[in-house]
């Protein structure tokens, strides 16, 4: 999604700024056993896309601003820390990834680029979430992954390296368990409602501060990761 005449500027004034976003998007692979082994926060895929694009020279930056009457400064200044930045010759590009933070951050990324925008700082923000087929597939992937791998309890778990849950996560998925859904169903139910729940980061959050004009008038592209990235364990064959 583009607003505010973003494609237009990317194209003429960043071609290979553009490129170099659009060829670290493209590599982007997600496991499930990624997602399960993080409990919900950032996954080694998701460090694996900062460290390309940080390859590339989107680096973290922070920008500082002061007002100055006759040269003398008044007040502390504002700081906006933006994790990827690309300088160059025609202007400099903000970019965010908001893979599972609580949905507000988005309004904390967009009123940043609204106001370095609006003092000529940067050329436009972005933003890379998780799309909506993504977010909508999460629970069947994840399920899908358990029984592929014949994983039925909380031990099984651990071995793969996910972090050790609370006991209220626990006794959810054992109460459901109790009531005759297996363990695949009912932990990716509650892991997905849990990590990736409504009021976390992703593609439709996002398209609610947009549509309410949250970061108006900076240009800004905004990716929403699709499901296409993830290894498909829905109709996979169970391991032996």
């Amino acid at each position: 999604m583009v607003r505010n005449h973003a494609e237009a500027l990317l194209s003429v004034d960043f071609p290979l700024e553009t490129e170099e976003l659009i060829q670290a998007v493209s590599e982007f692979t997600l496991d499930p056993a990624e997602l399960v082994a993080s409990g919900g926060g950032e996954a080694q895929s998701t460090q694996r896309l900062r460290n390309r694009l940080y390859d590339a020279g989107w680096t973290k930056h922070n920008f500082h601003i002061e007002t100055t009457v006759d040269g003398v400064p008044k007040g502390d200044g504002t700081s906006h820390e933006i994790d990827h930045v690309k300088f160059s010759e025609a202007g400099t590009l903000a970019l965010e990834i908001e893979w599972n933070n609580k949905d507000p951050f988005f309004d904390r990324d967009l009123e940043n680029f609204q106001r370095l925008h609006a003092q000529s700082v940067i050329s436009a923000g972005m933003i890379i979430t998780r799309g909506r087929s993504l977010q909508d597939s999460l629970r069947s992937q994840i399920d899908g992954f358990l029984r592929h791998h014949r994983i039925q309890s909380d031990d099984a778990l651990e071995v793969l390296g996910m972090k050790q849950r609370t006991a209220r996560q626990r006794d959810s998925v054992m109460q459901a368990m109790a009531r005759g859904e297996d363990f695949p169903s009912a932990f990716a139910r509650f892991f997905v409602s849990d990590k990736f729940g409504m009021a976390t980061t992703h593609w439709a959050k996002l398209e609610d501060r947009i549509a309410r004009g949250v970061g108006n008038p900076c240009p800004l592209l905004l990716i929403g990761i699709p499901n296409t990235v993830m290894t498909d364990y829905s109709a996979a064959t169970p391991e032996l």
